[in-house]
């Protein structure tokens, strides 16, 4: 084994170390021992994940079998890494912002007395995303889907006193199940058809199976299209994509240092790598990028809707990560690969930034979530308050900010997959450019009822004698007392987001250029530019911006006339206008439009149509049959029927049984004569026929 192949291990074993020594250990090694050893094993990973990104810059990838777990037949189960530019760019992302969020739980849940234990799962947690994206099969890639699936239940249901967080953890965990059949179903059809699982050999057979037009068994249905669909189906529950997105808004019962990990580098973003990395089969096949293509923009214009009546301030943030998820989905339908991972990887860092300033204005405000109950917090937490701008900038697409390169690069995208006639991006692009006018809006109708305007806080207390029977956290709502003002949250909290502040800047200027249009992902990312010119329209467009070094720039001065822009200018101030100078016009539309508002309060009933189709139905067929099938077919016809048969017949043969020799003499003598009788009359009937 080489050195670099020795570092490879090393990015996901240092993490797995932390949270085992965390977890099994964590009442020796104590709290500070806990934290310690799990932020040093991240800080391992990122500097290793650093080293790797530079080596595979220089042009050095790996794909090799690391460890052969089992053969069977001739098929071997292997763990194996494939490092190449769109491993090393995942791997670096994952481990900075799990870093981050690492320090910043020192100080969140420094008083949870479920300290050590938080401390191993995100540790296991960061570990499980790492096996994932390294992976160069199907089945390591499926072991790390299943254990970040695990891992995120436990988080979810970390206060597992709460009812509601047990509530949450299961609906992810079933909802998850749902996307994970389809999955499955696709992972099985790799093997059945081209009988490995490995991602070199499958992808290199793929365009045989594809061109000779192979059916499923049965329909008239091309296989590399159900396949696609399939292994996208498992896509859209951990990306939640609409409609298994409704574990997502849920997960914020968690802590919110895992709300950031889940929402921003690690779990949601597997879906988006993974169709990536499933690029040479998904460019087979125009109808699974139409079906892409078409639930993306679903998710990110519905999902934009729901944010902008949120009154929760973490929820805002997680219905803004729906609906961003459904950019990058569009992103992959349009067959643009890699501006869906560029967008990835930018809001990495500026979701994750939004996530922990929410943290931070909860500390500050004593665990107050509400928004209604926040304002003019500017003065009193200016750290926060700053890095909270950034974000919201960043997220709404400002030029220069890293957002704007992004997200602009799916616009563009997506018109030119309309232009190109592929079915369904029309709506795409539709759902996109007015999901940029729903985005400023909502981003910054938070970002103004927080921050600036009238002082709300401090009018409602709620002791916390009330939550007696809970685990403290900082997720609890108590709120301020009277008279209490708020106060900026310790260094070890700001520290991670002037740290997340920075990419949320400059990471889009820096590397548009290498990412998007140098060869940075050939041969990691697979592109039919004959069928799909959607990335050499914007490569067309990134050239005329003039030199190399001047590019940035110039995209963000064009950025300034573009209708985009605009969009989100608008957005902002009309966020600005009804939340800062006319509070009384949203309360007007909310009492005037009152069913749509009730729809988008409900969340379109989605939750209410699982409960009564999907829960009552599959609760209503298993009570049909337990009392159909069990008690009366089974207990009662095949059980208890039979068992009253035999004691039928056994009552009806207890009366022969008399005691009686006489009796049994006389049953032989008649049955003999029976006997004699057949024997001797039998000749005489068989002449007469």
């Amino acid at each position: 084994m080489t050195a670099m192949q020795k570092l490879y291990l090393l990015v996901p074993l240092a993490p797995l170390a932390g949270a085992i020594v965390a977890g099994l250990l964590g009442r020796v090694v104590g709290r500070s021992g806990a934290h310690t050893v799990t932020i040093l094993g991240v800080l391992v990973a990122t500097v290793a994940s650093a080293l790797v990104f530079v080596d595979v810059m220089n042009g050095n990838t790996f794909n090799g079998t690391v460890y052969t777990w089992a053969t069977v037949g001739d098929m071997k189960l292997e763990v194996g890494f494939l490092i190449d530019t769109l491993t090393a760019t995942m791997m670096l992302v994952v481990t900075f912002v799990s870093l981050m969020v690492h320090v910043y739980t020192v100080g969140y849940m420094a008083d949870d007395p479920g300290y050590q234990r938080f401390f191993a799962y995100i540790s296991l947690f960061t570990f499980s995303m790492l096996m994932l994206v390294m992976s160069n099969n199907f089945l390591q890639l499926f072991f790390g889907w299943e254990a970040v699936g695990l891992v995120s239940y436990l988080l979810i249901g970390f206060w597992w006193k709460r009812p509601t967080a047990i509530y949450a953890n299961l609906k992810a965990f079933l909802v998850n199940r749902v996307g994970d059949f389809g999955f499955v179903l696709g992972i099985g059809l790799v093997f059945a058809y081209f009988g490995t699982l490995d991602y070199a050999a499958v992808f290199e057979a793929a365009p045989a199976l594809a061109a000779a037009g192979t059916t499923l068994p049965g329909t008239s249905w091309l296989l590399i299209t159900v396949l696609c669909v399939c292994l996208f189906i498992g896509a859209m529950g951990k990306s939640a994509q609409f409609p298994l997105h409704v574990w997502l808004p849920d997960s914020m019962e968690g802590p919110t240092p895992i709300s950031a990990l889940i929402h921003a580098a690690t779990m949601v973003t597997a879906g988006i790598f993974m169709v990536a990395r499933m690029s040479p089969l998904f460019e087979l096949s125009e109808a699974a990028l139409s079906f892409v293509i078409v639930i993306g923009a679903i998710t990110a214009l519905a999902m934009g809707f729901l944010g902008i009546v949120q009154n929760d301030i973490k929820r805002v943030v997680a219905y803004s990560t729906l609906s961003q998820l459904g950019y990058m989905t569009v992103a992959l339908g349009a067959s643009a690969y890699p501006v869906a991972i560029f967008h990835l990887m930018t809001h990495a860092f500026f979701k994750a930034l939004l996530f922990l300033a929410a943290g931070s204005v909860i500390i500050g405000l004593h665990h107050e979530q509400d928004l209604r109950k926040m304002g003019g917090l500017r003065k009193y937490m200016p750290v926060t308050w700053i890095t909270a701008l950034i974000g919201s900038l960043a997220l709404i697409g400002t030029p220069l900010f890293s957002g704007f390169y992004s997200k602009d690069s799916i616009l563009i995208a997506a018109g030119a997959a309309r232009e190109a006639g592929l079915p369904g991006a029309g709506f795409a692009y539709f759902a996109v450019m007015t999901g940029v006018f729903v985005t400023a809006f909502y981003s910054f109708r938070m970002y103004f009822l927080a921050f600036h305007g009238e002082e709300r806080f401090g009018r409602q207390h709620l002791h916390r004698g009330d939550h007696d029977d809970e685990e403290p956290s900082a997720d609890h709502h108590h709120g301020l007392a009277p008279g209490e003002t708020p106060h900026e949250s310790p260094a070890v909290v700001t520290l991670p987001l002037i740290m997340l502040a920075i990419p949320s800047v400059v990471i889009g200027f820096v590397s548009i250029g290498s990412l998007l249009f140098g060869t940075f992902f050939d041969g990691a990312i697979f592109i039919d530019a004959a069928k799909h010119p959607e990335m050499g329209k914007l490569a067309a467009l990134w050239q005329s911006f003039g030199a190399a070094n001047e590019r940035p720039w110039h995209m963000a001065l064009h950025g300034l006339v573009t209708a985009p822009f605009w969009l989100a200018v608008a957005g902002v101030a009309l966020a600005w206008y009804f939340y800062l100078k006319r509070p009384d016009i949203p309360e007007a539309i909310a009492r005037r439009f009152a069913g749509i508002y009730r729809l988008l309060e409900n969340k379109y009933y989605l939750d209410r149509i699982n409960e009564v189709v999907f829960a009552g139905g599959a609760r209503l067929l298993g009570h049909g049959l337990w009392k159909v099938g069990d008690v009366a077919l089974i207990d009662g016809v095949a059980v208890n029927g039979s068992a009253k048969v035999v004691g039928w017949v056994a009552a009806l043969i207890r009366r022969l049984q008399s005691g009686y020799i006489y009796h049994y003499a006389f049953a032989m003598l008649a049955g003999i004569a029976l006997v004699l009788f057949f024997f001797l009359t039998m000749p005489y009937v068989l002449s007469a026929r």
